[in-house]
């Protein structure tokens, strides 16, 4: 079972963006996935971002479980690179995500998902580059 942790502060943050009622994703942000904000095959694992959602989208159906009540999804692939008991706190004007063993982001976005899935749908990846 995936567990994600929130700090008050990261609670009152989410709340006055207007987002803590809503469905949310937490991603692995690289670019790969249709809800990417930011990133690239070279950041993989290395930024994260959290998508508000109108309602679940079902390519992201593992929970993530939390004793606040804050209904958040991710993928089999973003538990890949985000591993289990994370931490979100809001401190010095930035979500930092962290598990047990690192700091994951410090830095992570909010983004909207319908206005990423409106703005994404006609990108294609033209060329991949190596890191």
């Amino acid at each position: 079972m995936a567990r994600i942790k929130f700090t008050q502060n990261a609670l009152d943050y989410l709340k006055r963006r207007g987002i803590l009622d809503k469905p949310l994703l937490l991603i692995c942000d690289d670019a790969g996935g249709k809800y990417s904000i930011r990133g690239g095959s070279c950041s993989m694992g290395m930024s994260y971002s959290i998508i508000w959602l109108d309602h679940p989208d079902k390519d992201y159906p593992r929970v993530l479980e939390n004793d606040e009540g804050v209904e958040m999804y991710t993928s089999d692939y973003d538990l890949a690179m985000l591993q289990d008991n994370l931490h979100l706190d809001y401190k010095n004007a930035a979500l930092e995500l962290k598990n047990d063993g690192a700091m994951l982001d410090g830095g992570v976005l909010i983004g909207n998902g319908p206005q990423l899935l409106a703005g994404n749908k006609d990108v294609h990846l033209k060329k991949v580059y190596d890191c």
